[in-house]
């Protein structure tokens, strides 16, 4: 089963990290930019990944958390200051990035549409 969360900025994105429970399930962060008025992202490459990782999570059979964080518009984003490029935590290079929290695996890119990524990113710890 597949828990949503939907993360809007950076100090969202804090908050929430500090609420994590080591011992629960693993949480996977999809980081994307803001949606415009018709509900798509600005960002291209996160408009093509997100409905091939949502239709990824519906068929998945495991306990896991998903947050989709909003990392802003794209002047915020391109802005080689934004928190989310300089964080330690995140050290974003583009978007859409997908982060297993606490482990080393992340999707980056066009790496986000490819199927057979997700299923290595998501049976990690099996």
């Amino acid at each position: 089963m597949v828990t949503f969360v939907d993360i809007n900025g950076f100090e969202e994105f804090t908050k929430y990290t500090e609420t994590i429970d080591s011992k629960g399930p693993p949480v996977l962060f999809y980081f994307s930019g803001s949606k415009l008025p018709d509900g798509r992202s600005w960002c291209p490459d996160c408009v093509e990944a997100e409905p091939i990782i949502k239709a990824f999570l519906n068929e998945l059979k495991k306990t896991v958390i998903f947050a989709y964080v909003d990392v802003g518009d794209r002047e915020y984003w391109k802005d080689k200051a934004c928190p989310f490029r300089t964080d330690s935590r995140t050290r974003l290079m583009v978007i859409p990035t997908l982060i297993k929290w606490n482990g080393v695996q992340r999707l980056e890119g066009t790496q986000c549409t490819k199927r057979e990524l997700l299923q290595m990113l998501f049976e990690e710890d099996d």
